[in-house]
C-alpha cells in the first residue's frame, strides 16, 4: 500500500484559495478514480474536487469551512503498491494554521483587543471568508467595522491580507477604511444615509436564509448600481429572416454536429460584429481610467435549477464562426445547470448579454455586470403586426419581432454610442442572411 496526497488543484489565475463547504467522502471510505471527494467555494463558483486515482481516504488535514490555499494537502488517500503518490506534507491542522495565521504585530504597550464572536459576522449583508472572519474575531473588529474595510479582493471583498492591513493601521488611525464623504461647508445641504428599512416578520410568514450564492448576487448588483450610472436604450427589430433559417437548417444543424441551435448564438454573432464596430462599449472603468479590451469575452447570464444566476463566459467570441459560438454556448449552459463550471470559465468577460425572453418577457432593463459597461438584455420572439415596404406600397405582414434593451455606464458611453450600438446589432440580425450556410 502506498499514500497518495490529494492537492487542491488550481482553479484559475485569480483564485488562491477556497473554502471546503462539503466532504463528500469520509475517512474509510473508497473512492473510485475521477470520484468527487469534496465540495469546494471561491469568490466566484462552486465546484467538486475529484480524486485522481482510485484507494481508500485515510485522513481529512481540514474541516468543514476551512479556507485551503492552492496547492495544500487537503487529504490523504490509500493506494495499491505502485500507484504514483505525492509526498505527505506537513500540512497543518486546521487549528494550527488558526493559530499560525499572520497576524498585525501589536507594541508589548498595546493591550490586546477584546475577541468578538464570530458568530456576529453573520449579521451582515455581506460575505466575508472563515479566515477573515477569525481574524476578525480574534481582533476584536466589529461587524461594523468589519463592513466598513475596504476590501481588494474579487467584486470589492475583503481578503486576508485588507483585515491584516486595516487591523496593521488602525491604532494608527490610517485603517483603509472605506473614503468618508468629504467635509461639506456649512451652505451645503446634510449627507442622507441611506439604508435598507427595517423588516418584521408576521405570525405565519416564512423566512428563508439566503445561500452563499443569493448573498454574492446580491451585493454584487447593489455595488453596480452604486457604481454606474445606468441608462437603458430600446430598439425593436424584425427577426423574420432568423427564425426562418433556424426553422430550415435546425434538423440538419443538429444531425451533421450533434448540437441544437437555438437563437442565443446567432444573437452572440451580432453583438460581436457590434462590438468590433463600437470597441468603446468593450471597455472598463478603472478611477479616471478607460481600460479598452483587446478580446471580446461574452458573458451569458444563466439562470440556475435553485433559482440563482450565473454568468459563463464565451472567451475569444470574435474568433469563433457560428458552429463554435453554439457549441459553446449549449456546453457552458449545460454544465452551469450541474454545477460544473470553473472559476475561469466565469471570469474574464468584457460584455453581458441575458436572455429574458427565454422567460416570456418581451423586455428589461438588466443590471450592468461590473466591470463592464453595458449589457443587453434579449426579449422574446412574437409574432406582431407590421407594416412593411413593397414595390407595390406599405402592406401589413405578420413578421416575427423582438425588442433588445440596453444598459450602459453613463460616465463612459452616452446615449449617442449606447444607442448607436444596440441600434447596429438590430440592423445585423435583420439583415441576416436566410440563404447562408452554418
Amino acid at each position: 500500500m502506498a499514500q497518495y496526497e490529494l492537492i487542491l488543484p488550481k482553479m484559475g489565475e485569480s483564485v488562491a484559495e477556497a473554502t471546503i463547504i462539503k466532504w463528500v467522502k469520509n475517512v474509510g471510505d473508497t473512492i473510485e478514480a475521477d470520484e468527487s471527494v469534496l465540495e469546494i467555494a471561491t469568490d466566484k463558483v462552486d465546484s467538486e474536487v475529484p480524486s485522481p486515482v482510485s484507494g481508500t481516504l485515510t485522513q481529512l488535514l481540514f474541516k468543514e469551512g476551512d479556507v485551503v490555499k492552492v496547492g495544500a494537502a487537503i487529504a490523504m488517500i490509500e493506494t495499491e503498491a505502485g500507484a504514483s503518490v505525492g509526498t505527505p506534507a506537513a500540512a497543518p491542522s486546521p487549528a494550527k494554521a488558526a493559530e499560525t495565521a499572520p497576524v498585525a504585530a501589536q507594541s508589548p504597550a498595546t493591550p490586546a483587543p477584546a475577541a468578538v464572536d464570530a458568530k456576529s459576522y453573520s449579521q451582515s449583508a455581506k460575505f466575508y471568508s472563515p479566515l477573515v472572519k477569525n481574524i476578525a474575531s480574534a481582533e476584536g473588529v466589529t461587524v461594523e467595522e468589519l463592513d466598513q474595510i475596504a476590501g481588494t479582493g474579487n467584486e470589492g471583498r475583503v481578503t486576508k491580507n485588507d483585515i491584516l492591513k486595516y487591523v496593521a493601521e488602525r491604532g494608527s488611525g490610517a485603517a483603509p477604511v472605506k473614503a468618508a464623504a468629504p467635509a461639506q461647508q456649512a451652505s451645503a445641504p446634510s449627507e442622507i444615509k441611506i439604508s435598507a428599512p427595517a423588516v418584521t416578520s408576521a405570525a405565519g410568514d416564512e423566512i428563508i436564509e439566503m445561500d452563499r450564492m443569493r448573498k454574492l448576487i446580491a451585493d454584487h448588483m447593489v455595488m453596480s448600481k452604486h457604481v454606474s450610472p445606468h441608462v437603458t436604450s430600446f430598439v425593436e427589430a424584425d427577426v423574420t429572416n432568423i427564425v426562418r433559417w433556424r426553422d430550415k437548417v435546425k434538423k440538419e444543424f443538429e444531425k451533421r454536429e450533434g448540437e441544437k441551435i437555438t437563437f442565443t448564438p446567432i444573437f452572440i454573432e451580432a453583438i460581436v460584429k457590434a462590438i468590433k464596430d463600437f470597441p468603446m462599449i468593450n471597455v472598463s472603468v478603472n478611477g479616471s481610467q478607460i481600460i479598452k479590451r483587446k478580446n471580446i469575452n461574452v458573458g451569458m447570464a444563466t439562470a440556475l435549477p435553485s433559482g440563482n444566476l450565473i454568468v459563463p463566459v464565451i472567451k475569444n467570441a470574435d474568433q469563433m464562426n457560428l458552429i463554435g459560438i453554439t457549441k459553446a454556448v449549449n456546453d457552458l449552459a449545460n454544465r452551469a445547470r450541474s454545477n460544473k463550471l470553473t472559476p475561469d470559465e466565469i471570469s474574464g468577460g468584457t460584455y453581458t448579454v441575458t436572455n429574458v425572453g427565454s422567460f416570456g418577457n418581451v423586455m428589461g432593463t438588466p443590471i450592468i455586470n461590473q466591470p463592464q459597461v453595458a449589457i443587453l438584455a434579449l426579449g422574446a420572439v412574437r409574432k406582431m403586426p407590421a407594416v412593411i415596404e413593397t414595390p407595390e406600397g406599405d402592406m401589413i405582414a405578420i413578421r416575427h419581432k423582438m425588442f433588445l434593451s440596453h444598459s450602459y455606464d453613463h460616465r463612459v458611453v452616452d446615449g449617442a454610442l449606447g444607442g448607436q450600438f444596440v441600434r447596429r446589432v438590430a440592423d445585423y440580425l435583420e439583415s441576416f442572411d436566410v440563404n447562408r450556410n452554418f
